[in-house]
């Protein structure tokens, strides 16, 4: 992977996000779609929850998150997203690697989400420490996680590829 091209990648895709018209159309709708799948996940367990846009909420107490940008795995996926397209593979290999770590991302950050929405309504401190140090490093690594384990996939599967980069 050239560091040239990963960055570039990256702060084009940052910059696509920041863009007014990308968030209206595609970030805030997809924030929203999160939200109602924490919901929905965490009604299986407690129907007290409710989604209402990117606000997830218990109607009990009244306590609620809001999905707010750099929460919603995007921006990880941003970062996933750059080193796949910059790693030296096939296409294909690189859409199998992009697909399943879109998945793990959004998974792991509606664990996030309805982890921090039950911290929230527990201790608020906690909940401000878990938000701000714990979930944003282990998202990140997340993704970390995810582009060495597609690396390996590749190890097997565009081994010539990878050495003739190498070499």
């Amino acid at each position: 992977m050239r560091l040239s091209w990963f960055i570039f990648i990256l702060v084009a895709l940052f910059a696509i996000e920041l863009l007014p018209s990308v968030r209206e159309l595609v970030i805030d709708p997809f924030t929203s779609v999160i939200a109602s799948i924490s919901a929905g996940i965490t009604q299986l367990f407690d129907s007290s929850v409710q989604s209402q846009g990117i606000v997830m909420r218990s109607v009990e107490n009244n306590v609620a998150v809001a999905i707010k940008p750099g929460c919603n795995g995007v921006e990880a996926m941003i970062v996933l997203a750059a080193a796949i397209i910059a790693f030296p593979a096939s296409w294909k290999s690189k859409f199998y690697g992009l697909f399943f770590g879109f998945i793990a991302i959004q998974a792991m950050n509606i664990i996030r989400i309805i982890s921090l929405f039950y911290l929230l309504q527990w201790d608020k401190q906690w909940f401000d420490w878990a938000h701000l140090y714990i979930w944003q490093g282990l998202i990140i690594l997340d993704a970390l996680v995810i582009f060495i384990i597609w690396i390996r996939t590749l190890a097997t599967k565009d081994k010539h590829k990878i050495e003739a980069y190498i070499d």
